[in-house]
């Protein structure tokens, strides 16, 4: 901890003040149908909740080895240190990050899927060998459009207007797309970086920029400037390790005590001009990990345990993934070992606002905001996400998420969640990548759990989440433990997708229940974007519509905020104005009575709960907005 910086250390099992709270079993109920699934690639045993399957989707010819379709199987962890005697809890091993990438295992990863971005009725699934696309148009019938064979991983994606955008950092990966590899341990021929593809005709996807980076591309970001609508930036995160000066120039792998120009401690920030995409190059290579009293660009966590029992957390010298709010000027950096918020008001200078750190991360992972900009759920890829980590003998606040209120700026732990159901030893399963699920008045989101399968869970509040959906495969194998499971799971226009690592895609939807009901459902339909990016959030909004008012309604009778009689009206009201048209001979009085029942709800606005009068407060709005509408 150093200088006069604001960290936030988490102390583990703390309970008091409503911290550290994990998530009750919500919609598991006492007996978990998710413990104990059959093994299996294409029968496994599933447990369902609250979702229905709609769809699945293989990996499409050239994107799997039929002879290995699973790759090779993880090796087992070495076993772990006796704990000392009458040690209360014996620590579970842990790893401190992702591994750096290895030549020699790398078919383990080859034709892994990977990330997802949409774009109008278009999916575009990442892998490591390269990324496929999909029309959706027909939710229950996707349908393979292009397949493009350019391997390097991770392959993840994001599109913008006709640019798709992908990450390489396997020292396999050719500027040419080639699946020969290198042969040398320096070659003018390998890529690692970001590249950009040109999809004005999506069938034929045409690579048109390769900028390099000295650590590849794990993940990437695609940061819009409002200012400036000639140009994108990227936000390139790198993990891996640095490549040799001689491969690219600049390049450093030294200690900022030997090197102040190291390509540690750093991001990289790429410019790309979208009417010459293939001028694209790096304009900055900010140190946002330095101390601001020093200047020391190794400012941040150092890496190591936080005391006795607690996790070993990785040093802050990368980020995983950033992820932007542009409407905000904020992002969250999942940064190793520290979470960290950025100014990025100007794109290409972004500027650490605050950081925390947990005891019980070992490496920031990810990040997602809620549409108010007012809480970030950070995600802890305990293992690298290779490895068993929701068995009966972890932790469940490690490998988790941590939910941080923002207020003013700063980061204010509030609570824990991880995904409830105890997973086996061949199921590798730590928290990863998700979005929101846009339901007005509540904070939801949708996540991967790899193996642990898709989790719905409400952070509304976040001291208090709460699952209220899910679904779950049994192992690959019932022996050993293969790469696999969801990477990430998202939320688009109405559906849930989910990156099956091994397996493809499959699309969900989700179904009323105790904890979500049909209009909550049909009011997050509404709320319709026309592209969705990994670590890219814009915010939504809905239609002032019957439904989402019946939305706010069912929240309310479920927290017993509103009186029944009260609620009763609003919606007698409501469906009374979808039948009225506007300045008719009905809709004077039925505007009236609409603004005689948001007066009516100021009282209990005013006397209800924080997240109760966000809801009212929001009701109220609509219905003044329903009878102007009528006037």
């Amino acid at each position: 901890m150093k200088g006069h910086w604001n960290y936030a250390l988490i102390l583990a099992g703390l309970l008091s003040g409503g911290m550290a709270v994990i998530a009750a079993q919500g919609a598991a109920g006492k007996a978990d149908p998710r413990v104990g699934l059959k093994a299996g690639i294409r029968d496994a045993g599933q447990a369902i909740r609250n979702m229905e399957l709609v769809a699945t989707i293989g990996k499409p010819a050239g994107f799997f080895n039929p002879e290995t379709p699973l790759g090779d199987p993880i090796p087992a962890e070495k076993p772990d240190t006796p704990p000392a005697a009458g040690a209360a809890t014996p620590a579970p091993p842990a790893a401190p990050g992702p591994p750096a990438f290895d030549p020699k295992t790398a078919n383990r990863l080859d034709f892994n899927n990977t990330d997802l971005a949409f774009d109008g009725r278009r999916l575009f699934m990442g892998s490591y060998h390269g990324f496929n696309v999909y029309d959706i148009e027909e939710s229950r019938d996707p349908r393979l459009i292009a397949s493009v064979v350019c391997p390097g991983g991770q392959g993840d994606v994001s599109v913008f207007k006709n640019l798709l955008f992908m990450s390489v950092e396997q020292t396999r990966g050719r500027l040419d797309c080639g699946t020969q590899g290198h042969q040398t341990a320096v070659s003018n021929e390998r890529f690692r970086g970001v590249r950009i593809f040109d999809i004005t005709d999506v069938t034929h996807p045409r690579q048109v920029a390769a900028v390099q980076t000295c650590r590849g591309s794990h993940t990437h970001t695609l940061v819009p400037d409002p200012k400036d609508p000639a140009n994108i930036y990227v936000y390139g995160s790198g993990t891996a390790t640095v490549r040799p000066g001689e491969e690219l120039s600049g390049c450093s792998d030294k200690a900022p005590n030997e090197d102040q120009n190291t390509a540690l401690f750093s991001i990289d920030v790429i410019k790309v001009p979208l009417a010459r995409p293939e001028d694209a190059t790096i304009v900055n290579r900010p140190r946002i990990f330095a101390d601001p009293s020093t200047g020391n660009i190794a400012g941040l966590w150092m890496g190591g345990t936080h005391g006795e029992g607690t996790q070993k957390t990785s040093v802050t010298n990368q980020c995983h993934d950033i992820t932007v709010f542009p409407a905000l000027g904020l992002a969250a950096g999942a940064c190793s070992g520290n979470g960290i918020l950025l100014d990025i008001s100007d794109p290409e200078h972004p500027a650490r606002v605050d950081q925390v750190v947990d005891r019980n991360f070992a490496y920031w992972h990810s990040a997602t905001f809620n549409n108010d900009g007012t809480k970030v759920v950070f995600t802890d890829e305990w293992g690298g996400g290779a490895r068993p980590r929701c068995r009966a003998i972890d932790p469940p606040t490690w490998g988790a998420d941590a939910i941080f209120d923002i207020v003013d700026r700063k980061l204010k732990f509030a609570g824990y969640y991880k995904m409830p159901a105890v997973q086996t030893e061949q199921e590798n399963c730590v928290a990863h990548n998700g979005s929101l699920v846009p339901v007005p008045g509540r904070d939801i989101m949708v996540q991967a759990w790899y193996q642990g399968g898709i989790s719905v869970f409400d952070f509304t509040d976040p001291a208090h989440p709460q699952e209220i959906a899910f679904f779950d495969r049994g192992p690959l194998d019932a022996k050993q433990l293969f790469l696999g499971g969801y990477w990430s799971a998202y939320w688009f226009n109405g559906r849930i997708y989910g990156s099956e690592i091994a397996r493809g895609i499959d699309v969900f939807r989700l179904k009323p229940s105790e904890f979500l009901s049909q209009n909550e459902i049909t009011a997050a339909t509404l709320a319709h974007v026309d592209t969705f990016n990994p670590q890219q959030q814009a915010r939504v909004t809905w239609p002032n519509t019957a439904v989402v008012g019946r939305a706010y309604l069912d929240q309310l009778a479920r927290t017993n905020a509103i009186p029944a009689a009260r609620a009763n009206a609003v919606r007698t009201a409501l469906d009374r104005a979808d039948s009225v048209a506007p300045r008719s001979a009905r809709s004077g009085e039925t505007a009236a009575q609409l603004e005689t029942l948001a007066t009516q709800l100021q009282p209990t606005a005013d006397s209800a709960s924080a997240a109760d009068r966000k809801r009212v407060t929001a009701l109220i709005t609509l219905l003044k907005e329903r009878a102007a509408a009528l006037r």
